[in-house]
This record gives structure tokens, sequence and C-alpha cells, in this order.
């Protein structure tokens, strides 16, 4: 079997369900919505989201576009291929992605903040090689404009989760915003995993971390989302309905010592004769900052983990090089073509240049 192997059920624990519109009402609702907003974040780092103020008709139109871009002959698809793009942005076809050196199963289209491109200079910092213009299919001219739209009103919502958390974490509501304002770093994925024979494996995608604040998912009817609870206990985050899946990502995680730990998870591919639809969004952290050390209460410090320590996956506290150090290992193609000169070369030893 490929990346994945059975979930060992936990039929003790449930992912939390938190209300949105509870933070915004105030009072006891409030004090009570930051306490489970805490709770979740650093017991599993993954709950379900409602009340979020997301229109289901917006949800639908994505799914639809996302349904209808995948539908397109694989010559328009690879007209916007990511192959294409030195920011990687664009469209991969199934098997050209890769998690812990395992092929995913799934096509994509991703899709990042509309920026034009950095000056493209050897000396600089390497994270600038991230922002850029996206691609866009001309087959399909409501795409853009709904896409785009999308992902700004789940910036919004996932601004206003940091912000709860903030407070849930004993600081200032606006503490990451000398980090967030103006130019977060923005990623938007539009997935489609296809059934595989369990013969082929059953990584539709392999288990990881996130790489920036909070992610965001949007499924459609099928389920395959799983998340770690506990060292080789995998919990099933099923679909919905009205409901986000939210997580935890790895700049958090350095932000808090470890008190808030990214969460593992993965995508089992669907059964034969069955298709999934996901939209993830990812936001981050403006690629040149870097994530401040909280200062916890002491009552949070004593539950505190550290930071995990991986060599396979290091935790780097500047926001760009931690972004760039996923895109660079999960699409080997790209990265041989636009940045020959950091391939074979140990991220650390990158890090240790810059």
């Amino acid at each position: 079997m490929l990346g994945i192997t059975s979930a060992v059920p936990d039929s003790s624990f449930v992912l939390p369900v938190l209300d949105l519109a509870h933070f915004t009402q105030g009072g006891d609702l409030k004090n009570r919505f930051l306490d489970d907003l805490r709770n979740a974040a650093h017991k599993a780092g993954f709950f379900y989201l409602i009340g979020h103020g997301v229109p289901e008709s917006l949800n639908r139109e994505i799914l639809q576009q996302s349904a209808r871009f995948f539908a397109l002959p694989e010559e328009a698809k690879n007209q916007v291929a990511m192959i294409r793009s030195p920011h990687f942005r664009g469209y991969n076809r199934e098997g050209l992605e890769y998690t812990r050196g395992q092929r995913d199963w799934r096509e994509q289209m991703d899709i990042g903040a509309e920026r034009p491109a950095l000056l493209h200079d050897r000396q600089g910092p390497i994270w600038q090689r991230l922002q850029g213009p996206n691609q866009w299919p001309e087959a399909l001219p409501d795409f853009r404009e709904i896409v785009l739209h999308w992902q700004e009103r789940i910036t919004t919502v996932l601004t206003r989760i940091l912000q709860a958390l903030a407070l849930a974490l004993g600081q200032d509501e606006r503490v990451f915003s000398p980090v967030c304002d103006e130019v977060p770093h923005q990623l938007l994925k539009l997935i489609r995993y296809p059934a595989r024979h369990h013969s082929q494996g059953q990584q539709g995608v392999g288990a990881h971390k996130d790489s920036g604040l909070l992610s965001l998912i949007l499924q459609d009817e099928q389920s395959g989302l799983e998340v770690e609870t506990a060292p080789g206990i995998w919990t099933a985050a099923p679909p919905r309905k009205g409901a986000f899946v939210v997580n935890i990502a790895e700049l958090l995680e350095v932000a808090t010592g470890g008190y808030l730990r990214a969460s593992v998870h993965r995508v089992v591919s669907p059964r034969p004769g069955l298709e999934r639809l996901s939209v993830a969004f990812f936001l981050g952290a403006r690629l040149d900052a870097q994530m401040p050390v909280l200062n916890l209460p002491p009552a949070l410090v004593a539950e505190t983990r550290g930071v995990t320590v991986d060599p396979d996956n290091p935790l780097f506290s500047q926001v760009g090089l931690n972004a760039l150090k996923g895109r660079l290992r999960s699409h080997p193609d790209v990265a041989a073509r636009y940045h020959a000169d950091l391939v074979g070369r140990g991220l650390l030893d990158v890090v240790a240049e810059q």
C-alpha cells in the first residue's frame, strides 16, 4: 500500500464544532467560544467552523467552477500547467505532487494572491520566488472572479479566527497584525481526488502539516479527510453541511512554542466509482516576516509541548522560507526547471546562507 495504512479509528474523540457568530455576539457566548477555540486548537488542532457568514451559494459556485475546470480537456488544463510557472501556480495532473517522497493521487489547480512577480535576484531572499501572477483558464470566463472573491471572503474569516486565537491565548487581539496585515501569503487549491483501486494505494494526499498560520477546507459530499489525533490514531473529518474544516498550521506552532501543535492530516482516496472535490485555502503571514514568539500566560506555558523536531520537516520562523520548503519538496519538476540552484541542497544550508 502506497503511503497510507488503514486508519485506526478513535471512537473516543469527536472533532469540535465552533460557531464563529458567538465570537461577535460578545458576553458569555464570546468567552465560551474563546475557551472552546483554545481547547480545540491545543488538543487536536482541527475543528469544524459554522457561523462564518460565507453564503452557501458562494461555496456552491466555487465547487461548480472547480468541477468545470477539471472537466476540461487535458489540453486546456495543460495550458495553465504549473510547470509553466516559477511561482508554483497552476494545474497538476495526478501523481505530479509528492508528500514525503510518495506520489499523491489527485489533480489540482493552485492559485495564490494576484500580485506581480518580484525582481528575480539570485542574491536576494529565496522566498521572493513565491510571489507572482496566477494562471487562468481561458475556457472559463467566470473562473477568476469567483475564485478570487471566495479567497477574499475566506481570508476575512481566517483573519477573524486569528484574532480570536490571540485573545484565547491571553494576547492582544491584533498581536499577529504586524506580520499578517496588507500582504499575507495566500494559497488556494482546487482539488479533485479520483477513485483509485486499493491495490494501487490509498494516498490521495499523504500525512503532512501545513506551512502557514491557518488552513480552511471546503468539502463536497465525499469523505476522505482524516486528522491524526494521537500517534497512529486517525479521526475522520467527514463533510458537515454548512461547515468548513479549520486546522492549525506550522507558524502558529512556532509562535506558541508548541502550545498549539500543527495538525498532521491526510486524505484517503475515494472508493472505486467515486470522486471527491475540495477547496483548500492556506493563510500565511507576510513572506518577509519573522514570526514572533508569544509570551503566553503561565498556565498555558505549563502545557506547552515544545516545537516539533523533525529532520525531514524543520519548522522555520522566517515565513517565506517555511512556505518555500514545502513547494520545492512537493513539486520537484517545477523546482528543477526554475530553481536548480536550490535543488539538492539541504534546507538548513540554504537558511544559513540567507
